[in-house]
């Protein structure tokens, strides 16, 4: 069945956000508010199959010897944490210290001139989001896309696939007619589970993950070497035509 939308996830695939926003972020907000533990970057990675940032740091606070012994006090204090991070990790994307991934742009300029639509189906806050695209695509980034469904929208997180049916439901399509572009195996997951393609770019801490379920997985949308067998092209990037190619087959 011919393509005829985009889905998009965020964190890690438009651009490494995780890494380099998120990560530094949570950290400024522990010690801002007295916390008296501090993420690595491995330990992150660790945390990071938790999708949501309040989740996560629910579930850190289990093994942390200096967290609030109630369960009700853990929720406040992760509420509180998860909110200044948030603010924190606006104002590093407003630094432009988190460029967009390689082909990202490209490919939704291609989409674009296309009249392909797209969407946005994330686990991570509203705001983070608006943070991201409106310093890349600019103050009507929202007109980019014909539905953005955020964490606040699908309480049930990846990997449930609860985003991914809203997200068809916001684009008045079947799940063949799409094609979802994620990093990590929980996405994928999501995707299978709600029956819909998926196309997998490698970020940092996902490099050598494994992601059963994905028609094909490589490096970045920037270039066409380093693809999987099922995504092959002579092209210089992955552009719109080659997941068309690759929706068809």
């Amino acid at each position: 069945m011919p393509l005829r939308a985009l889905i998009w996830d965020v964190d890690g695939t438009l651009a490494e956000t995780e890494r380099d926003g998120h990560l530094p972020a949570f950290n400024a907000a522990f010690e801002a508010l007295g916390v008296p533990w501090r993420w690595s970057v491995q330990r992150y990675g660790e945390l990071l199959p938790v999708t949501g940032g309040y989740e996560r740091l629910l579930h850190d606070m289990a093994s942390q010897p200096g967290a609030p012994v109630t369960l009700a006090e853990r929720e406040r204090l992760a509420r509180q944490l998860h909110l200044d991070k948030n603010r924190r990790y606006a104002q590093i994307v407003a630094e432009g210290r988190i460029p967009l991934r390689e082909g990202v742009r490209a490919l939704m300029d291609d989409c674009r001139a296309a009249g392909m639509p797209m969407a946005i189906a994330t686990t991570t806050s509203r705001s983070n989001v608006e943070a991201l695209l409106g310093a890349h695509l600019g103050a009507a980034w929202r007109e980019w896309f014909a539905c953005v469904l955020c964490g606040e929208d699908a309480p049930r997180k990846k990997p449930d696939p609860q985003v991914y049916v809203l997200a068809l439901e916001g684009l008045g399509l079947q799940a063949n007619e799409v094609l979802a572009i994620e990093d990590s195996p929980v996405g994928v997951r999501a995707c299978v589970a709600a029956g819909v393609p998926v196309l997998v770019t490698r970020s940092v801490y996902f490099a050598d993950a494994q992601c059963p379920g994905a028609l094909a997985v490589g490096p970045n949308l920037g270039i066409a070497e380093g693809w999987s067998s099922a995504l092959r092209s002579h092209r210089l990037r992955i552009d719109l035509d080659v997941l068309r190619a690759l929706a068809e087959q």
